[in-house]
């Protein structure tokens, strides 16, 4: 089995994320992973057989698949390959998306924090349906 591939550089991330999320936009790619995620490793005959698409159309998807580093090929008996399923990309894509939301929180606690300053210590229940205090 070939190595995994190191870990992205910082610039990189973005690039996986987007790739990963490109790839993850189509259900019959995430039904693809799917069957690899719950079946093990398979051809891309196994998956047609299991999934309502033709083994042609199945190879197109684990192309993309392969390109957003979702599944690796590796040569099976036969000469037939089969495909496995990488996490690592999808780490990458989490982690992505972990550090967008401690960003956005951040920027939404401070907007909470400066429109409490902003209220004054007025209590919301008091104030009429125009904003207005009674």
């Amino acid at each position: 089995m070939p190595p995994e591939p190191a870990e992205p550089e910082h610039g990189d991330v973005e690039a996986v994320a987007e790739q990963v999320f490109v790839a993850l936009a189509d259900p019959t790619r995430r039904a693809i992973l799917a069957e690899l995620a719950s079946g093990g490793p398979a051809t891309a005959t196994d998956l047609a057989d299991r999934l309502p698409i033709t083994r042609q159309a199945i190879a197109k998807h684990l192309a993309l698949l392969t390109d957003a580093g979702l599944v690796t090929a590796e040569a099976g008996e036969r000469r037939r390959v089969r495909y496995r399923l990488r996490s690592a990309p999808m780490q990458v894509a989490q982690q992505f998306l972990a550090a967008l939301a401690r960003d956005w929180d951040s920027q939404l606690d401070a907007l909470k924090d400066l429109l409490d300053r902003g209220a004054g210590g007025r209590d919301a229940s008091t104030t009429d349906e125009n904003g207005g205090t009674p």
